[in-house]
């Protein structure tokens, strides 16, 4: 049993504890989505340890960086690489948070409902329209009185 006491205190997170610090990173994330920046990180890796074991093959360090060809290469392979996964790094998507809806979408949806309500509300729209541009006189139309009621009208000759 002191062995588990051990082990449990060896490990300081637990895979939800990992999980969650992975989501709330947008370096991991990164990381976790983009197979490119993935490759640059392992080539950058695995340059440096080349260039570390022929760096330490026993000639001295100065004459190695001088004349070693081999070395210098790696050492270009692995300065590019890692150029390149800090600039894919320095583009991470920038985390969002979302709480609630966005002021344009808000105005968005008002609009929209507005829009709708005056297209189906008679009521509504004629008090917005004289709400704008003031009461219309409302009018009755009545004919003129003719002296003769039904006279049918002469036709003028052009003679």
């Amino acid at each position: 049993m002191p062995t588990r006491r051990k082990k449990a205190k060896a490990v300081p997170f637990n895979p939800a504890d990992v999980a969650s610090i992975a989501k709330a990173n947008p370096y991991i994330q990164r990381l976790m989505e983009d197979a490119k920046l993935r490759g640059n990180l392992r080539t950058a890796i695995d340059s440096t340890k080349s260039a570390y074991t022929r760096l330490m093959n026993g000639k001295g360090p100065a004459k190695a960086l001088l004349e070693d060809k081999k070395l210098q290469g790696d050492l270009r392979n692995a300065a590019g690489a890692v150029r390149d996964a800090s600039l894919a790094l320095s583009e991470a998507p920038k985390r969002r948070t979302r709480k609630g809806l966005r002021l344009g979408r808000k105005l968005l949806i008002l609009g929209l409902g507005g829009g709708l309500a005056l297209a189906g509300s008679e009521k509504l729209r004629s008090k917005v329209l004289d709400t704008l541009f003031g009461a219309e006189e409302e009018f009755q139309y009545t004919p003129p009185a003719d002296s003769e009621p039904s006279s049918p009208a002469t036709p003028v000759s052009a003679a």
